[in-house]
């Protein structure tokens, strides 16, 4: 299974930079087998029609739902409903989709859910998948949040000497994020990140049409910060940007662009090397040929003011929580060595 130097875009409630610590960043060479099964749509997968129809009012539909969440899972898993992480951030484990991290505390739920939908099951279909680790991963003090220092021994034990899982755990890992029933229950957790992101989108941008650019925008504010500007900070950004002279407009940007290489280019930003550079001349080009429409104006000082207080590690990733979305929101940009689009 492909791992990933550096989370790329999108994904839950309570995740690393929301908590002040560094993103789900899966490390290159953790223990693999073959082909993961890939984020998709799923035909056993149901979502409730209450849902579909609240969703709705913001665009989204089953197809959406489940291109979100592929989009998700490539930066996070390179795709996959498992790829499971060991403690290189501190987490603990991070798995699934979305990397749901005992760390946070975002992982119990999943887990707990899982158990809950299994009924009878449980029990049987936890030894089957899970017969070395399942009782440690499923045991009161590894469901506990935060986790209590039993579990965190016997996980940080199933780590080589490198920080990375164990083979064995890796493996029972990703059966149980895999299996059928925990696919159902990740579209589910993803689900009701969706409605409360409807209602995050309907604040930050209210009165204005809720495009797909912005769920994509959100989606990813949330998952890796957790929460947007409050209103009072909205209302003052917006305040400077209406009575802002036309004749600054773009220099205000620029600098934006020159926070953003002046930030990515100190000792102390990682996940950035390969992009920082290519990044500010593209999005300086831009600038230069009239291709940011007003839309994406608004939404970059959005994403400027809230990736300024992107606290893991002391602000370590600031500069990529800021490409991540300038990339959503341009089309244009380069992550982790990825690059889509030009100025062209």
């Amino acid at each position: 299974m492909l791992r990933w130097l550096m989370a790329l875009a999108l994904w839950v409630p309570g995740t690393a930079l929301a908590q002040g610590v560094a993103p789900i960043v899966p490390v290159a060479g953790e223990p693999s087998g073959a082909a993961c099964r890939q984020v998709g749509d799923m035909p056993f997968v149901t979502f409730a029609p209450d849902s579909l129809q609240r969703l709705g009012e913001i665009g989204l539909g089953r197809t959406e739902i489940f291109q979100l969440m592929r989009e998700t899972s490539i930066p996070e898993t390179g795709g996959c409903w498992a790829e499971p992480a060991g403690n290189f951030d501190s987490q603990l484990i991070s798995v699934g989709m979305s990397q749901w991290n005992y760390g946070t505390g975002s992982l119990q739920p999943v887990l707990k859910a899982w158990k809950k939908a299994l009924r009878g099951r449980f029990g049987r279909t936890r030894k089957s998948l899970a017969p070395v680790y399942g009782k440690l991963l499923f045991s009161r003090d590894c469901l506990a949040r935060p986790v209590r220092d039993k579990c965190r021994a016997g996980i940080l034990a199933a780590h080589g000497t490198d920080g990375r899982l164990n083979a064995a755990l890796f493996g029972e890992l990703t059966a149980i994020f895999e299996s059928d029933a925990m696919i159902q229950i990740q579209a589910d957790t993803y689900v009701a990140l969706l409605e409360e992101l409807r209602l995050d989108l309907l604040r930050v941008f209210k009165g204005q049409p809720i495009t797909m650019r912005k769920v994509r925008w959100a989606m990813d504010t949330k998952i890796q910060q957790g929460f947007f500007p409050a209103d009072e900070d909205l209302a003052r950004l917006r305040g400077k940007l209406a009575k802002m002279p036309e004749a600054e407009r773009w220099q205000r940007l620029r600098a934006i662009f020159d926070w953003y290489r002046a930030s990515a280019s100190t000792i102390d930003q990682d996940g950035v090397g390969r992009d920082w550079a290519w990044n500010a001349a593209a999005w300086n080009c831009m600038i230069d040929k009239g291709r940011i429409d007003p839309e994406a104006y608004e939404m970059l000082h959005l994403t400027y003011i809230r990736s300024r207080t992107a606290i893991g590690n002391s602000g370590r990733w600031q500069a990529l929580t800021f490409e991540r979305r300038a990339k959503i929101i341009l089309g244009v940009g380069s992550v982790s060595g990825k690059v889509d689009g030009n100025c062209g």
